[in-house]
């Protein structure tokens, strides 16, 4: 038996096919080839169509499908990943209403903080963990507010993975997990967060159904099997957001273990059985995929907002045909600093990390005598690494502390001096994996179907690629460039 993972990024739609008995990958694909397009009407503002994760997602599992030749029959079950945060609204025929409001969309900051004023901020993070801020919940707070003619169409909303879930089964539901990231969960009282709701005068009617994150919510309809042609007794049995996916693909599970990824996107991901928040929401605590009330499981997640995406716009703003290889290997000709060179990484809205400013990307230092291409491939880099620092920072404050991180072997992590940087300032050992987020998704799918008895069988196959190990040489070269770049930092945001 096969089982198909889905991972709906705002780049790209992945999707993986894995042999179940031992866990192997048999093929994956995504689409589109280049990066999808998010649309900004506004500064801030960043929304996609729904229907274009569709589309896409079509066209991956097409080319999966027919290199693999696997028979659709064979295929038990599917899980989904998706980028977490954004808004799906429809409406009673369950046609999207709107594009979504996407997760690095800034423009509904206002209403958190309004709301965490309102609720008491005290109050907001004992029974939230976090601030409203710019999440899910506020995104339709400000389509209530701005878009009254819409708001009043509204049947359900969802989050992107509970739109391909229902894509695929016809079904609208959500998950804890996917309820507490648009901070639309109560700890405190194990149900829908009633004060946020009532705050923001929504009717929990709009929330969907609530389905396990590991379970058989529905199977394949009709309509959605011939579509995508597969079997339509294949189940939907696993979502969750693309973090606490990335997580679990690496089988972080228990307290202790800290998950990293580094695509458009970065972030670093500590599992706690504690309630452990940051009373300022610069960091953010979920429930992770194995949360339960009586065995609390919870994400305290640092978000960098501008990690690989800098390094893409580089890479286009070159005027040559670089690979991401060759980049690399000319940052590394670069010695540790750039010779003065720092660079902020902030450029894709608002950073939670920031307390929600969005100062924009920062040059500082750029001297045209000294410095070349490599050396701002090098400060890009090392900007990106320090945002990571920085954030660390704040996880050790409430008591996350990395001294192993586990990655896959991708995006960011491919660059060795990223990871060596990272290792150098952080302290931590770096363990990088043969996995991704599409294919932890489709193990998740496994664990949820049954057709895995346990984690442990789930993720017998993942394997260790590469150890990367703090170098004791560099340690005081990377401490004073994370310095230069910190202060920096702070001139930026005072």
């Amino acid at each position: 038996m096969y089982l198909l993972g889905f991972d709906i990024g705002s780049s790209s739609v992945k999707v993986s096919l894995i042999e179940g008995e031992k866990g192997n990958l048999v093929t994956s694909a995504f689409y589109p080839k280049e990066e999808m397009k998010i649309t900004a009407l506004k500064a801030g503002w960043a929304e996609q169509d729904p229907e274009l994760w569709w589309e896409n997602l079509k066209l991956a599992l097409a080319e999966v499908l027919s290199v693999s030749r696997v028979s659709p029959a064979d295929i038990e079950s599917i899980g989904i990943s998706y980028q977490m945060h954004g808004l799906v609204m429809v409406d009673k025929n369950r046609e999207v209403i709107r594009p979504s409001i996407i997760w690095c969309d800034s423009r509904a900051a206002a209403y958190g903080d309004k709301a965490f004023f309102e609720i008491g901020e005290q109050r907001c993070l004992t029974h939230l963990l976090n601030s409203p801020g710019n999440f899910t919940a506020s995104k339709l707070k400000w389509v209530k507010e701005n878009e009254p003619r819409l708001f009043e169409r509204v049947h359900k909303i969802m989050l992107p993975g509970d739109y391909i879930a229902m894509k695929l089964s016809g079904q609208v539901q959500t998950t804890v997990s996917g309820l507490s990231e648009g901070i639309m969960w109560d700890f405190s009282e194990n149900s829908l967060a009633e004060l946020l709701l009532n705050n923001y005068g929504f009717s929990s009617d709009i929330i969907p159904e609530i389905v396990p994150t590991f379970a058989v919510s529905g199977q394949l309809s009709e309509k959605a099997a011939k579509e995508l042609g597969l079997s339509p007794t294949t189940k939907i049995s696993y979502r969750a957001g693309d973090q606490p996916n990335n997580a679990l693909s690496l089988n972080v599970l228990n307290p202790g273990e800290i998950a990293a990824t580094a695509g458009t996107s970065g972030v670093v991901y500590g599992v706690s059985s504690e309630i452990k928040y940051d009373p300022l929401s610069r960091v953010n605590t979920f429930a992770h995929v194995n949360h339960q009330a009586s065995h609390p499981r919870l994400g305290v997640l640092l978000c960098i907002n501008g990690t690989g995406i800098l390094n893409a716009w580089l890479k286009r703003m070159t005027g040559e045909n670089l690979s991401y290889e060759q980049m690399n290997e000319m940052a590394a000709a670069i010695p540790a600093g750039a010779e003065g060179l720092s660079i902020l990484p902030f450029g894709n809205g608002a950073e939670r990390v920031l307390s929600n400013k969005d100062i924009g990307s920062v040059f500082s230092g750029l001297n045209f005598n000294i410095h070349h291409k490599g050396h701002l491939l090098r400060a890009a880099q090392e900007g990106i690494v320090f945002s990571f620092k920085y954030g660390m920072e704040i996880m050790e404050n409430i008591g996350i502390r990395a001294s192993v991180i586990r990655a896959g072997k991708a995006n960011m992590f491919l660059s060795p001096l990223f990871r060596d940087t990272l290792a150098g300032v952080s302290g931590a050992t770096i363990e990088l994996y043969n996995t991704d987020g599409s294919v932890g998704a489709a193990r998740g799918a496994g664990v949820g179907s049954g057709y895995y008895r346990s984690f442990e069988e789930a993720f017998s196959n993942l394997k260790r690629l590469e150890v990367i190990e703090p170098d004791a040489s560099k340690t005081a070269q990377y401490n004073e460039a994370y310095e230069n770049w910190k202060a920096v930092l702070t001139r930026e945001i005072n």
